[in-house]
């Protein structure tokens, strides 16, 4: 396909593409994770039981309770959160990598892909940050208020202003670059490692998407819980790790097959 320069459109498009095909197959789970964090943090467990047991059991209750439907609260905010922040994230980050490489001519590709990936993850999750204020929200309340999309960004702004489209900008996009610098870094350096073995192969691609979605589930489940350390202790700061890492990993695996088969075309 030729040699591609920072202009090239392509990790854009098919970021933002494989992005939305992860989050279709594995939305549910992260409806599960949510519902699991935020219970946490609005009831006081010395007074209240919490609703959810764990990842099974809220799986299984939201299901029974909601059905598909419920699992699928706030799908229509989350594509369009990727389709901004998937192509944005990943687009820059291929795109500033062959900067780089290019103008410092450095075989440090390590520190680079860590850098790239940071810079990439904080700016695309500042700009996709109203979308991902709203599928929260939307994720939380299920089918009780049965509100649309559209609805849900109006009543937003309504009652909170631009404010509360960004609300939360700056931890949110702290996470997503310390996200970002963990999972793009370790899939990169694992799929070349295992060239020599595995090939530029789909069992190549399983295996680094594997390994970096333990990274990011490592590295950003205790940004996720932070605020419940006051009700329920250090402990909590892994509260939903395996949801985490189990979201991750599908998610993971999903995008980055998905993403190296399109650049196959």
């Amino acid at each position: 396909m030729g040699e591609r320069n920072w202009k090239d459109w392509r990790p854009f498009v098919y970021g933002g593409l494989a992005s939305i095909v992860a989050e279709l197959c594995t939305f549910p789970l992260d409806t599960t994770k949510t519902r699991l964090q935020v219970q946490g943090q609005k009831y006081d467990q010395k007074f209240a039981r919490l609703r959810y047991s764990g990842m099974t059991d809220a799986l299984l209750q939201i299901s029974k309770q909601e059905g598909i439907k419920g699992l699928y609260s706030g799908i229509s905010s989350a594509i369009l959160r990727q389709a901004t922040y998937g192509t944005i994230k990943f687009g820059t980050y291929y795109s500033l990598k062959k900067v780089a490489v290019d103008t410092w001519a450095t075989e440090d590709l390590v520190t680079i892909n860590i850098v790239c990936a940071a810079l990439a993850g904080a700016i695309s999750s500042a700009i996709a940050n109203p979308t991902d204020v709203v599928k929260v929200r939307m994720q939380v309340t299920g089918n009780e208020t049965n509100a649309s999309l559209l609805t849900c960004f109006q009543d937003v702004y309504k009652h909170e202003g631009v404010r509360g489209l960004w609300r939360g900008v700056g931890p949110t996009a702290q996470r997503a670059a310390v996200i970002a610098a963990v999972e793009l870094p370790i899939y990169d350096y694992t799929k070349s490692k295992c060239m020599s073995m595995l090939g530029n192969s789909v069992s190549n691609h399983f295996v680094s998407s594997f390994a970096a979605s333990m990274g990011s589930a490592v590295a950003s489940t205790p940004i996720d819980v932070i605020r419940t350390i006051k009700n329920e202790g250090i402990p909590a700061l892994y509260k939903g790790f395996i949801p985490t890492w189990f979201r991750m990993g599908p998610w993971n695996i999903i995008f980055f097959i998905t993403y190296e088969q399109l650049k196959k075309l």
